[in-house]
């Protein structure tokens, strides 16, 4: 079966979630929107490509930082309405220059940074 991006369910803003994975540790790196054409762009370039909400624009990981996601394989969940990319990335995902943003965990109440900025 063919993939159609427009398959896929988008939120009413036309955004559907994208999980990106370390494909070799399986670390979760960070959560980001596509829209169809970063998902179109995505696919076409290996390059992950999402849409930030912020800047209403797309976002090329790596573009300016030079830490690029090449995409290894993207999923989609049962229901069509999240992604996995599962991606070789280099250098930090998190904009605050650590491995993951998911850097913070909630223990006994309190948060706890798991993680300093790598150098």
């Amino acid at each position: 079966m063919r993939f159609d991006a427009a398959s896929l369910k988008y939120d009413a803003n036309g955004l559907i979630p994208c999980i990106a994975q370390d494909r070799a540790s399986g670390e979760v790196l960070m959560l980001a929107w596509m829209n169809a054409d970063a998902v179109a762009q995505t696919l076409a370039t290996g390059r992950v490509t999402y849409w930030s909400r912020s800047r209403q624009s797309f976002w090329i990981k790596g573009e300016t930082s030079g830490h690029l996601q090449r995409l290894v394989e993207l999923r989609l969940d049962c229901d069509r309405d999240c992604l996995l990319a599962l991606v070789e990335q280099d250098g930090p995902a998190c904009h605050t220059n650590r491995r993951s943003c998911f850097y913070t965990a909630v223990q006994d109440g309190a948060e706890v940074v798991l993680t300093a900025p790598m150098v």
